[in-house]
């Protein structure tokens, strides 16, 4: 062991401690590959935006190549505020999670009071010519507020610790809900399982809270709290017929007719790619904009049909790739809190891909999530990689 002189003293083994072993910068531990798979999820978002909208823009008489180039500024935007998260140690993220707690719920009170009303959703503020989209900034706030309590009661979770959680989950979970962004509350209910899980919570108080939430969604479905349309995107997937065709919805209740018109035109730009689809702005499809909302809640669409099955799962091992990257994050972590904010964003990622691929293919409900780093918009871009520069926070900073 190397040992180091005391000031005053002479040399000997009584004058000499442990010299402790210098910390690398760390920048040196960036997560290269992290970083280089969600570009490379990105560029392609941005070039299957261009493949989705520039025939409707031109038939309308736009420039076709608008939506690519908003796309693009959102991704660059993004990355810049990726490396911005970078610039603080997480540890002073945590410290400011009940400042930026309260200002997401302010943004969804404000998004209530003022907000626009699209696709069904009362979701966005209005700022100037950007619209931005609260809902998506409370999923890292939310994130690093949970991590902040649960850390802090280093990993014993009690019943009264998760009450506690509860409460601070429950205010923007309803209001988010308010909105009618559904599909944004159920990635909050599944961050808040997930790092409950993590943060050690007993399995009897598990289970309590999965009975809790069971009874609660049967109320909600039986007593009228859901509209219509919502329990329509909940449950039309298991019943929706097939075949429906290009000449319209077959069903007599209009809203589950359109969904599911939407599937299945979605099923269609799915099957058409076959094994190595059509070629990059091909596909019948896609050019002839037969698949609603292509451009974000269906855009794996124009994936499957352009590049096939091998195009498809290149995509998925793209996302696989950056969620066990986030696990190793939260592994090698050097304390809870780092732990806790990787396994959040993990389980928003993750669920998000799963939830939105599976809906395209009818195998889970239409509930309006997007495709992480993928769908067209510019508040679920720039998060996302906010969300990824937290989980290089974290990895960067385990030898400090």
């Amino acid at each position: 062991m190397a040992y180091a002189t005391l000031p005053g003293q002479t040399t000997g083994v009584s004058a000499t401690v442990p010299r402790r072993p210098v910390a690398s910068p760390a920048w040196r531990h960036v997560d290269v590959l992290l970083i280089a798979a969600t570009a490379a999820i990105s560029a392609l978002g941005v070039l299957m935006v261009y493949s989705t909208t520039r025939t409707p823009l031109a038939v309308a008489g736009d420039n076709p190549h608008s939506e690519m180039k908003k796309q693009a500024i959102y991704a660059v935007v993004g990355m810049a505020a990726f490396v911005a998260t970078l610039l603080f140690d997480y540890k002073r993220y945590i410290s400011w999670a009940p400042v930026l707690y309260v200002g997401s719920l302010l943004l969804l009170l404000a998004t209530l009071a003022v907000g626009r009303k699209e696709l069904g959703a009362t979701s966005w503020i209005q700022v100037g010519s950007i619209q931005v989209e609260p809902s998506e900034i409370v999923k890292v706030t939310l994130v690093l507020s949970l991590a902040a309590l649960l850390a802090h009661r280093k990993g014993a979770v009690s019943g009264r610790v998760l009450l506690l959680v509860l409460a601070l989950s429950v205010l923007p979970f309803l209001l988010i809900y308010k909105q009618d962004a559904l599909g944004s509350a159920m990635v909050l209910a599944v961050v808040i399982v997930g790092m409950l899980l993590m943060a050690g919570t007993r399995g009897r108080h598990m289970i309590a809270l999965a009975l809790v939430a069971a009874l609660a969604i049967g109320g909600v479905l039986q007593l009228g709290v859901l509209k219509q349309y919502q329990k329509d995107r909940l449950t039309t997937f298991l019943t929706a017929p097939s075949g429906v065709g290009k000449s319209g919805p077959l069903s007599a209740n209009p809203y589950a007719a359109t969904i599911e018109y939407n599937l299945d035109q979605s099923k269609a730009a799915i099957a058409d790619g076959g094994l190595r689809g059509k070629g990059l702005f091909k596909g019948l499809e896609t050019n002839l904009s037969y698949v609603p909302n292509q451009s974000t809640d269906f855009i794996f669409t124009a994936v499957a049909e352009q590049f096939g099955f091998a195009g498809s799962a290149l995509l998925l091992a793209l996302f696989l790739f950056v969620i066990w990257r986030s696990g190793r994050a939260a592994i090698m972590s050097r304390d809870l809190a780092g732990t806790l904010i990787c396994v959040g964003v993990l389980g928003i990622l993750a669920f998000q891909a799963f939830e939105n691929i599976g809906m395209t293919m009818g195998i889970m409900p239409v509930a309006g999530i997007t495709l992480p780093f993928m769908s067209y918009g510019g508040s679920s871009m720039v998060i996302d990689w906010v969300a990824i520069g937290l989980v290089v926070n974290v990895g960067m900073r385990r030898l400090s």
